[in-house]
């Protein structure tokens, strides 16, 4: 078991939601995190909150769809800490559209920040982990890439493969003190769905179990402190994956209740997300 004092942690994605609740969390208990995001102010007032704090949090300005970013994020953690220990691949952004209402664009967009931003940051990271001969890479997937959902198929994919590249990551990595890890949330209470609605022009909406960014927070740490290979903050989802594989045909029945439902970002809805 890791002890989280000490630990160099870079986070994709720690201007809100998960990642800034895991940033919060791990320079908590001590670590020093380097916070990555395009929303620089936002990144400041975090390292702000915890000056002289048990941990230290490091703004960096990035964006993980550009390689050289993730080269720099990885350059700057060695610079402010010696090495990296961990990296958090937790940038995302979310889609919901019928595979018809689904645009080119907007595929490539959501590919590129998911899947290719994920690939960026843990290729950069583990030229170090190799050099120095340890580390964990940790990527925030979704349930729905378990079990995909109507409305989710572009977003769904992107979840699937970053589950796909964590697995294959584990096989390289056996036998050596390289970790890697995926998280798999269920629909958590963040910006993400005011982003949709910012970026794409339409609001969602379904049902489904709901957790808080603290909670999937509390379980990132915990792997980061004992590594594991796939991680269920909500522990009702994992049974969710097993039934999609032994029985996937009624986990089609199950799933049709919590497809998502878009509208038009003008629109209001107090159904919840």
């Amino acid at each position: 078991m890791n002890d989280i004092q000490g630990q160099i942690v870079a986070v994709t994605g720690a201007s809100a939601g998960i990642g800034r609740a895991t940033a919060r969390l791990l320079a908590t208990q001590g670590a020093i995190v380097v916070a990555c995001a395009r929303r620089t102010q936002r990144l400041e007032e975090l390292a702000h909150d915890f000056a002289g704090g048990p941990g230290r949090i490091v703004p960096f300005e990035g964006d993980v769809t550009v390689e050289a970013d993730m080269r720099a994020l990885v350059d700057r953690a060695v610079a402010v800490g010696g090495r990296l220990d961990v990296m958090i691949c937790n940038a995302g952004i979310g889609y919901h559209g019928t595979l018809d209402e689904t645009t080119p664009e907007h595929m490539r967009r959501v590919v590129d920040v998911n899947l290719m931003g994920t690939f960026y940051a843990a290729h950069a990271a583990l030229e170090v982990m190799r050099r120095q001969g340890h580390g964990h890479i940790i990527a925030i997937s979704s349930v729905v890439g378990r079990r995909g959902i109507g409305g989710s198929s572009v977003y769904s994919a992107t979840k699937t493969a970053q589950i796909a590249f964590i697995e294959s990551l584990r096989a390289e990595f056996f036998g050596t003190r390289l970790h890697a890890s995926v998280v798999l949330p269920v629909s958590t209470t963040t910006e993400f769905h005011e982003a949709i609605a910012r970026d794409f022009g339409h609001h969602v909406s379904g049902k489904g179990p709901k957790q808080t960014p603290e909670q999937v927070a509390e379980a990132i740490v915990a792997c980061v402190r004992s590594p594991r290979a796939e991680v269920y903050p909500h522990a009702s989802a994992w049974w969710l994956a097993v039934l999609s594989v032994i029985a996937p045909a009624k986990a089609d029945n199950l799933v049709r209740r919590f497809g998502r439902r878009r509208r038009p970002a003008g629109d209001h809805d107090d159904s919840g997300s």
